[in-house]
């Protein structure tokens, strides 16, 4: 893992079963994210299919979210195999997502594209941190601080996916340490 690597920002708070309909809506499934106007565009709509009364993930007319931090329930990115799911999240400029778990297809999408971190607590977050505040998210150190409170609560160790996050994904890991030119 990275020495000291910390992820500053706000955090958007979701609850339990956020699936990649709502993630990613089906309509912007066209958006080819390997060309570059076409990725920040799909990262305009990340978290679009979220039920009203939710507040905005993107503020209306950005590209980037203010959130670069996310904190969600149980079963994270449940429905469909939509690879688009979690690079449209770090399209919008999520860097750290901490779940109570993940879906299975979904949490190795995130680490075969390497875009951000895939993190897990025991504890369950969401009821502790309100969308807006402020937190860090020491990943060398396995924790998140609420800042506001001070409070700092263990998360799971990556273990052997820290490295292929930290590479930028398996193809970026693979070539790193020498299993493919």
């Amino acid at each position: 893992m990275a020495t000291n690597h910390i992820i500053a920002g706000q955090v958007f708070v979701l609850p339990d079963n956020i699936d990649t309909d709502q993630i990613i809506p089906a309509e912007y499934l066209n958006l080819v994210p390997t060309i570059p106007e076409e990725y920040e565009k799909l990262g305009s709509y990340a978290l679009a299919g979220l039920p009203e009364g939710f507040p905005r993930f993107i503020r209306h007319g950005a590209n980037k979210t203010e959130f670069p931090i996310l904190v969600a329930g149980r079963n994270f990115g449940c429905g469909s195999s939509r690879e688009h799911a979690p690079i449209a999240l770090a399209a919008a400029g999520v860097r750290a997502l901490i779940a109570e778990s993940y879906a299975r297809i979904f949490f190795r999408n995130v680490v075969a594209t390497g875009v951000f971190y895939p993190l897990e607590s025991a504890e369950r977050l969401r009821d502790v941190f309100q969308t807006g505040d402020q937190a860090e998210v020491n990943i060398s150190a396995g924790q998140i601080r609420h800042v506001p409170s001070g409070r700092c609560f263990s998360l799971k160790p990556l273990g052997a996916v820290a490295p292929v996050v930290e590479a930028g994904g398996l193809f970026a890991y693979a070539r790193k340490s020498g299993m493919i030119r």
